[in-house]
């Protein structure tokens, strides 16, 4: 089971918020800001996590935050307008992470963890090494789904080395809505209308009882597969 980092047993929203951000601290002294990225979805948690991040730096003036974001080509418009949008406003050092295959003739969903490695994890792998990127960070969330429940806040991950860094594992979706409510801090159109969880189109539907109940099953239930490839 992974440790938590907090003093008692179930930490208020608040004592999440300091504990993320000690996190992010430790991690900005020990590698800088410029070996720093955020894995930034267009998805509420990720845009929870690069607020985080971005404000560290805006507080030292450092900066801008480096965000890496995986285009698939898949993506809802609204996630990419989003997107491209707010790293403009924020004025991120964004990367767009996007595969080496022609999606106009790929067999897109067909074998969903062949289809995740060429389109998400073989060139997220590629953008670590090229961007030389030490330390990724992550809106991962422990109750988000059950592959997720004994993940660490830190893990050293290979092919490239590197260090996730999953700062939000405790939050709640509850918890993050709060955060972004509270902070009036921007989120996508879709959620709007019934999405909880945001993935490509082919595999993403409108959520039911579960947050990632409008994900794929079959896709779903690769996630251990997928991290084990290189993924988040």
């Amino acid at each position: 089971m992974a440790l938590s980092p907090y003093p008692e047993p179930m930490p208020t929203l608040e004592a999440k918020i300091d504990a993320a951000r000690a996190l992010l601290v430790e991690l900005l002294k020990a590698h800088g800001p410029e070996r720093v990225a955020v894995a930034w979805t267009g998805g509420k948690d990720s845009t929870m996590a690069l607020d985080l991040w971005r404000g560290l730096l805006l507080e030292r003036g450092l900066g801008p935050a480096r965000a890496l974001s995986i285009d698939t080509g898949l993506k809802f418009p609204e996630i990419v307008a989003f997107r491209d949008q707010w790293a403009a406003t924020w004025d991120l050092d964004l990367r767009l992470v996007r595969p080496l295959v022609d999606i106009a003739t790929y067999p897109v969903a067909q074998d969903k963890i062949a289809c995740c490695t060429d389109l998400k994890v073989t060139p997220l792998r590629q953008a670590i090494e090229a961007e030389g990127v030490a330390v990724l960070v992550t809106g991962l969330r422990r109750d988000e789904h059950s592959s997720r429940h004994n993940r660490d806040f830190l893990e050293q991950r290979t092919n490239p080395d590197h260090v996730q860094a999953n700062i939000l594992l405790d939050f709640t979706e509850m918890d993050i809505w709060a955060y972004t409510t509270a902070r009036a801090l921007p989120f996508c159109s879709l959620y709007g209308v019934g999405y909880r969880s945001l993935g490509c189109m082919p595999c993403t539907e409108l959520s039911g009882a579960g947050e990632r109940s409008g994900r794929d099953d079959e896709k779903e239930s690769h996630l251990d597969t997928l991290r084990s490839l290189g993924y988040f």
